[in-house]
């Protein structure tokens, strides 16, 4: 991993976390941490900027989390919404409103973002193949188009930026389908939050994506996956939930992509960017989170960031 001199340091990237590196995938469940333990733990890792995570894990009252979060010396970076556009208008007013809920209070807590990370194609805890792992042409179509709408309205209602999350088990995945989705969007409307380690589990290379579509880079999530179980998960087939309960989402700077270069390339670009740690690690022991933040968080450093 190439390590940046102090001269050089990442002065355009804002590190954070999120409850993703607590476990945390569900607005309620008895195998993450509790919301407060989170907020205490990730502001004594170090980091400054954290996400939303899933609508109603954190409280949704605006006045509670600001108390909550100044407290503690954090601010929001951005909220995350799902979406399942591909399948056309019939889908519009649910996702709207879903959307609406999480835009709220996004802006509300100060936010400028919101990540929207498509359906899975397959379901993420069983593994029940839920529709083809493939776009027709009419539901690339449905998704082209129904995410600028998107963008457009969460840009206009709520002053927000959305940036689209290539996700593993879901129909944005592969270098080849996020070319196709960047090259059919239109780029004032559609950014995209480029997830490191989603995109090597699928195959990408994450520098060359930045090197190549860097105007389309709103948002970054550091992530890394272990080759060798990646390597397992791949010949057998394997889910993406149960791929993570595996062990595939792991430690900096243990797996894949090496983030200093990754790092190196964002800076490059020469605009503000979020960089938020997310290591996939549902389900977890309620202790095992603190310490990797707190690790992480010191890599990150030694990178420059």
């Amino acid at each position: 991993m190439t390590s940046l001199s102090p001269q050089s340091s990442l002065s355009r990237i804002r590190i954070g976390s999120a409850p993703d590196s607590w476990g945390v995938w569900f607005p309620d469940d008895p195998q993450q941490v509790p919301w407060l333990r989170f907020l205490d733990e990730v502001a004594e890792s170090g980091y400054e900027w954290i996400e939303l995570g899933p609508y109603g894990y954190l409280p949704t009252d605006p006045a509670v989390l600001t108390e909550e979060t100044a407290k503690r010396g954090l601010k929001v970076s951005a909220g995350t919404v799902f979406t399942g556009l591909h399948h056309g208008e019939a889908v519009w007013e649910k996702t709207w409103a879903h959307v609406a809920d999480n835009a709220v209070l996004a802006q509300a807590m100060g936010a400028k973002h919101l990540v929207v990370i498509p359906s899975f194609w397959r379901d993420d805890k069983t593994g029940e193949v839920l529709e083809p792992d493939t776009l027709t042409p009419e539901q690339w179509r449905n998704l082209t188009s129904l995410t600028e709408r998107l963008g457009h309205e969460v840009r206009e209602r709520y002053g927000l930026r959305i940036v689209v999350h290539p996700h593993a088990d879901t129909h944005i995945d592969s270098e080849d389908n996020v070319v196709r989705f960047l090259d059919g969007t239109d780029s004032d409307l559609v950014s995209l939050c480029l997830d490191t380690g989603h995109y090597a589990y699928c195959g990408g290379d994450s520098v060359k994506l930045i090197e190549t579509y860097g105007s389309r880079i709103g948002y970054l999530h550091l992530k890394q996956v272990d080759p060798e179980i990646l390597a397992d998960v791949r010949a057998k087939g394997t889910p993406f939930g149960p791929a993570v309960a595996q062990g595939v989402m792991c430690e900096p700077p243990g797996g894949v992509p090496a983030l200093g270069p990754v790092l190196e390339a964002a800076q490059k670009l020469d605009v503000d960017l979020f960089a938020i740690v997310e290591q996939d690690m549902y389900p977890c022991a309620p202790d095992a989170p603190l310490p990797i933040a707190r690790r992480t968080r010191a890599f990150l450093r030694s990178c420059g960031a």
